[in-house]
């Protein structure tokens, strides 16, 4: 398999292929294909195995501390790599990286989770921070703190971005005039909201793009 991925390049290899290599380098012996298709069958796919949360990963069968901390380093490394690519070139010319990237660190959260992009004039990524983390289905959202953090880090525009543990991205009545408030917010600080992505199981929604915003 080592051979295939070295001459073919990581796409000819299945979801489950690439875990049972991963696994092998953590566990160093022993035949890891079953853990491997075992855990491809519970979590759906590579990427969601990645995204499970590290005590639901500790309590699998089969995992142990190696293991998950063997997962959890290729999904950071995941992340250093899709901000950084994000952070190249103006975020709104970089469009399919930046769901790429909001994709690999939010979409499967199991809490809902709002996070900001603040950009300078040139719309290029000062910050990604996470403002607030809330229950399954509500996260509390200021717009003054989100003004605040603004001026603290220089931003003139902001990105706002949330998940939706259902994977359904339709915002809901409280999404659409929290980002009307703080859009308005904004106005008296010359800070511009760009857009508002709503994120869930892969899938997303622009305001911009449905005129929400």
């Amino acid at each position: 398999m080592r051979e295939k991925l070295l001459e073919r390049g990581p796409d000819a290899l299945a979801d489950y292929e690439l875990l049972e290599m991963l696994l092998f380098f953590a566990f160093k012996q022993g035949d890891t294909k079953p853990l491997a298709k075992a855990l491809i069958n519970r979590f759906g796919s590579f990427a969601a195995v990645l995204a499970a949360p590290q005590q639901v990963l500790m309590e699998t069968r089969g995992l142990g501390p190696h293991s998950v901390a063997a997962l959890k380093l290729v999904q950071a490394a995941a992340l250093r790599l899709a901000k950084a690519e994000v952070m190249e070139a103006p975020v709104l010319n970089n469009w399919d990286r930046l769901i790429t990237y909001l994709n690999a660190a939010i979409s499967r959260e199991k809490i809902k989770q709002f996070r900001i992009l603040f950009l300078d004039s040139k719309n290029r990524l000062i910050a990604d921070e996470a403002q607030a983390k809330g229950t399954v289905n509500h996260t509390p959202v200021y717009p003054r703190e989100v003004m605040k953090r603004a001026l603290e880090l220089h931003a003139t525009a902001l990105i706002l971005v949330h998940n939706h543990p259902s994977g359904d991205p339709t915002p809901s009545r409280a999404d659409i005039e929290m980002t009307a408030e703080i859009k308005q917010a904004g106005q008296f600080f010359a800070v511009v909201v760009h857009d508002h992505l709503i994120v869930g199981n892969g899938r997303y929604l622009s305001f911009r793009r449905e005129g929400l915003l």
